[in-house]
């Protein structure tokens, strides 16, 4: 980008514009690119005069620091103790000292060259060491009667059914979704479900863009998850989270940690992080960013030029609330969408037997009793009827002689606020 505004510059037609595009787009200030621009006009200082030859890393010495968590004080001891394995061809017993290891280093970095491992991830615990450990403590309410650890109860995700495949599927292994005090709720399969699913893998075949589209609480995440789910295991799924509004340099972390790539190394390296995604993103696989409508217009440009590089294999689904309005701010990606998905809210004649799929609290309801709350209340809004169905769940366990009735919908519709 600095060489683009120096071109301009040398043409005479930079203006202050430019530069304002050029800070936006990386996420600096405008004093910020002026002064790049500066130090771009300087000239390269000469080379020393010295007849002495900088010592660079091989591609076995880069390796071994990225195996080493870019650790470089650990590959200068390593070099000691393998002296003709490190450096052959060198002098016998000759290792360079740290300090020439660090400039090496550096220059590397600057230079463009992407450590893999930029450092050890510290606080990540090994899931059945962590169970061990909580075993040998045997702390209250962390073991069984024979010593084993109990495992984490996962929280449940609600998927409205249809009464065209009422079989329960098992629960997605996405931690996201409602969480709502509802024990014995199950996820149901759905007929939205089932068409998510044939979009997604069509999606994934072609290597394509998938957008996921419909108004709040209709069950469009939960959705995706368990058409994900259902994938083979032999195709990755990668998330990206992002914050609402995400400046270019937050987006790209997002995306570099998704793929497990280091953030923090590469997020203000922009051509090194670049080069990192696109290699990333030749690999079979499925991309996912949900709540794509937090994304403005530049950003989504920036997925459309990393998904239009001709080496991209990796499929993007794009979700939210809104999205398919995100995507009109940004029409070069929209016009390359594949495949549109709209998740839908429920209609009429299905709640009364989405709902028994759903609880068993509501058997022994009437449809008379279902139906008019839905149309006064819940309007076909499944994230709605999950909120109602805690609020009775809980009102009966206070009270089990409480009988499921229409006194009981109008009481816990009457916590849904003013806007349901």
């Amino acid at each position: 980008m600095t060489s683009r505004l120096l071109v301009l510059d040398e043409a005479g037609t930079l203006e202050t514009v430019h530069a304002r595009i050029a800070a936006a787009t990386a996420g600096v200030s405008l004093r910020t690119v002026w002064r790049w621009l500066a130090a771009a006009r300087q000239p390269e200082p000469p080379e020393p005069a010295s007849g002495r030859v900088a010592f660079t890393l091989t591609d076995q010495l880069w390796s071994r620091l990225s195996d080493l968590g870019g650790n470089v004080k650990a590959l200068h001891a390593w070099m000691h103790t393998q002296p003709q394995e490190a450096l052959p061809g060198r002098e016998a017993g000759w290792v360079p000292s740290l300090t020439t290891v660090h400039d090496a280093v550096r220059r590397e970095l600057r230079a463009g060259r992407v450590l893999e491992v930029s450092r050890p991830a510290h606080a990540r615990r090994d899931p059945e060491r962590y169970d061990r450990a909580l075993a040998e403590l045997a702390l209250p309410d962390t073991v069984d009667d024979t010593g084993r650890p109990v495992p984490t109860p996962q929280p449940r995700l609600v998927v409205p059914a249809t009464p065209r495949d009422g079989a329960p599927t098992p629960p997605s292994p996405f931690a996201g979704g409602a969480r709502l005090y509802t024990p014995g709720a199950h996820i149901v399969s759905t007929r939205q479900l089932g068409e998510v699913t044939e979009a997604l893998v069509h999606t994934a075949a072609a290597h394509g863009i998938m957008c996921v589209y419909g108004d709040p609480g209709h069950g469009k995440t939960i959705a995706l998850h368990q058409a994900l789910h259902l994938l083979p295991r032999r195709v990755p799924v990668h998330r990206a989270l992002v914050a609402v509004k995400p400046a270019l340099p937050q987006l790209r972390a997002a995306l570099l940690t998704a793929f497990g790539l280091p953030a923090t190394s590469l997020t203000n390296r922009t051509d090194a992080a670049d080069r990192a995604l696109l290699d990333a993103l030749t690999s079979p696989g499925v991309l996912v960013i949900d709540d794509v409508q937090r994304i403005a217009a530049p950003e989504l440009d920036y997925l459309r030029l990393l998904v239009d590089a001709p080496t991209t294999r990796t499929s993007l689904v794009l979700c939210g609330a809104g999205a398919e309005r995100t995507l009109v701010r940004a029409p070069a990606l929209a016009s390359r969408v594949l495949t549109w998905q709209q998740v839908p809210r429920l209609t009429p004649p299905h709640v009364p037997t989405v709902l028994r799929l759903f609880h068993p609290l509501w058997d022994a309801e009437t449809d008379e009793d279902l139906l008019h709350t839905d149309q006064a209340h819940a309007r076909g809004n499944f994230r709605t009827w999950a909120k109602i169905t805690s609020h009775a769940y809980a009102a009966r366990s206070r009270d089990p002689d409480t009988a499921v009735d229409h006194a009981l919908l109008t009481w816990a519709c009457s916590r849904l606020g003013p806007n349901p």
